[in-house]
């Protein structure tokens, strides 16, 4: 079976590279187009025309922004047989917080339109699952849901001693909550803070940090565990917002990062799907209160039940295939 993997920009897409790595492991032959631009008309354009010479068997399609891939249906039958709709984020709720009540409408018009449009759905945790059934014509299409999990290997990253430091990871911005952050930093003056990551708006989120910040920039993914092993504390210091029902343990790569590494988390603006061992999940209110509480606490020793790898997630992507072909 021939697959194409589709998203806006396919080789930084996280989740992609991810089923494409265990496809090719269950003997697929996988497909990742490269787009020299960021335009969705063009990239719609350049997707086309690579279904056209390639005729893949299966089209895996991992949504947001679901416009471009709205009308690849018209190929199907002709240039392709089956596709799978990947609900990975409800990109109608993200317009709404930009754009108000249209954005929302006119997104989820594009939303339902793949759902029905496609033979099954995957999607990566409980709500949003919930959520891209009621697209679907009578739950007509099965939906399977796979979680956003590290590889195992992700564990095997440089053994560095820990340094105290209460550690943000990720996209400098206030969606994922760098203000609170900072402001953590600023009642704890006393505290170490440091963060791994970037974005096209930190240098004017941190042109005021406090003195005990560190910032490290985006490294490497291959030395992101040993930084991590160096912190204290992880913090997801979000603000809760119409997003927060669907951002949950099950979705969140980095958190999953943090916890399987026995890291103390403590999390504002996601919701718990699970019980997991180490992780806090407090209003963005209480994080001041939720720090101070845990400064002196030790992570609990985890168990093999405790972890969560992607390779778990083998069984449901091979039944998945199984069940289009």
């Amino acid at each position: 079976m021939r697959i194409l993997l589709l998203a806006n920009q396919p080789e930084h897409t996280t989740r992609l590279k991810m089923f494409q790595s265990t496809l090719e492991e269950l003997g697929y032959d996988t497909f990742i187009p490269k787009f020299n631009t960021r335009n969705w008309i063009q990239i719609s354009g350049l997707a086309k025309q690579f279904i056209k010479k390639e005729k893949p068997d299966v089209i895996h399609i991992f949504n947001v922004p679901d416009i471009i891939y709205h009308d690849l249906s018209k190929l199907k039958g002709t240039y392709y047989k089956k596709m799978i709709y990947d609900y990975r984020s409800p990109w109608g709720i993200e317009l709404e917080m930009n754009l108000g009540a249209p954005g929302r409408v006119m997104a989820e018009y594009f939303e339902k339109k793949l759902a029905a449009s496609a033979d099954l759905i995957t999607t990566v945790n409980g709500p949003l699952g919930e959520k891209v059934k009621t697209y679907t014509e009578n739950e007509k299409q099965e939906v399977y849901e796979v979680p956003n999990y590290p590889k195992n290997s992700f564990l095997t990253g440089e053994d560095l001693a820990e340094d105290g430091a209460i550690t943000f990871l990720g996209r400098v911005c206030e969606q994922e909550g760098i203000g609170n952050f900072l402001n953590l930093a600023k009642k704890y003056p006393d505290e170490k803070f440091r963060i791994v990551g970037d974005g096209p708006f930190s240098k004017w989120h941190l042109a005021k940090k406090p003195t005990n910040v560190e910032f490290l920039g985006w490294q490497p993914h291959e030395k992101v565990a040993g930084i991590v092993k160096k912190a204290r504390i992880c913090m997801i210091p979000r603000k809760e917002n119409n997003l927060t029902p669907y951002s949950t343990d099950k979705s969140i790569w980095k958190l999953n990062e943090y916890l399987n590494l026995g890291k103390l988390v403590i999390a504002s603006g996601i919701t718990k799907e699970e019980d997991r061992k180490n992780l806090l999940i407090v209003k963005s209110s209480e994080l001041e209160n939720a720090v101070r509480e845990y400064l002196d606490k030790k992570p609990e020793k985890l168990n093999s039940e405790d972890y969560r790898f992607w390779e778990s997630n083998t069984r449901k992507i091979k039944e998945v295939y199984e069940k289009i072909q």
